[in-house]
Order: C-alpha cells, then structure tokens, then sequence
C-alpha cells in the first residue's frame, strides 16, 4: 500500500511550506486535468455510508465505490450523533437514498476513551464541550447502538435497509454485525 508518506518528493512544496501549501498544491494539479463529469447530488447507489474518520478507512476502494456512487458522513468512531441524523435526513428526504451502511473499525480511538477526556479539556480550556465523547469499549456493541438509534429516528423515511460492519484494520474485511 502506498501512503503520502511514501510518496517521492517529486513537485514537493518548500521545506517551510505546511501541509495544507501541499494539499493546495496537490489540487492545482488535479484541477488542471479535471473535467466535470456532470453528476447529480444523487447518489447513484441511493446509500449513505456513516463511518469513522480514521485515516486508515479508504472507504471508496474497501467497497468498491465510485465518484457519485454514495453519500459519505465520517466522524470520530463513526458515531450516530444528531449531526449524522441531520445529515442522513438531508440525504434521504432532499437527495433519495434509501440505504444506509455503518463501518466502525477494529482498534479505534474512541475504544475505551471515557468521559474523562471531556472532563480533561474542560479543565485545560476553561470551558466544557457541548459535545459528548461517545467513546465505547466493545465495538460491536457500539454498531448495535448505532444501528438502534438510526432504525428508531422519526426523521428518516428509510429505515429498513440499515446495516452495520467492522471493519478489520489489518485485513480489510468487514464483518457484520447483527442487530440486537
């Protein structure tokens, strides 16, 4: 696997550049080939997918997905929030999907990050979080509860086709997991 990391240095920015100079650099270079292929906001698979932000995940290639194919809603630990049911009611009531995939993942951040943390930063900066940790100590569990709460949400149309994954960061293999 080839990571940017590894990548050669090739049109690399200047050693005082930052990484956000090389990203900005990375999409001059993309746009200069880009062509639009003049899509709908619609996904065409008609699916949302909810998954962790981990950089590990490249959820396009792990599910064989393509520019257009779904809707791709990530967080820490893919976690079921009011902001993904925002977004998973946007998706479905204004731009059609029907499905909805979960992916959480083996070794995650969030596996076994308490409340503490939250507690912690309130202590550095003066302030508490409005935000709640979600942290989790078995993951299957969590996609359990993940599942439940999009299942069960009064703002969504489409609640029959929600199913929820691991996903192995040593294997690249989902697993299942069965609702409760």
């Amino acid at each position: 696997m080839t990571t940017s990391a590894s990548l050669p240095s090739e049109g690399a920015i200047a050693a005082d550049g930052t990484v956000t100079d090389r990203l900005v650099e990375a999409n001059g270079q993309y746009a200069s080939a880009f062509s639009d292929p003049g899509m709908d906001a619609r996904p065409v698979l008609h699916v949302a997918v909810v998954a962790c932000m981990d950089a590990r995940l490249d959820l396009h290639a792990a599910l064989g997905l393509e520019l257009g194919d779904c809707h791709t809603i990530r967080n820490a630990g893919g976690v079921v929030t009011d902001d993904v049911i925002r977004s998973l009611t946007i998706s479905q009531r204004a731009l059609g999907t029907r499905s909805v995939v979960l992916i959480h993942h083996t070794n995650c951040g969030l596996e076994g990050l308490s409340d503490d943390f939250r507690h912690d930063l309130e202590m550095e900066v003066g302030q508490r979080p409005s935000w709640a940790v979600e942290g989790f100590r078995d993951v299957d569990q969590d996609v359990r509860q993940s599942i439940q709460k999009v299942r069960t949400s009064p703002f969504l149309l489409h609640t029959d086709d929600v199913r929820g994954f691991v996903f192995d960061v040593k294997t690249g293999r989902l697993r299942e997991i069965t609702p409760a």
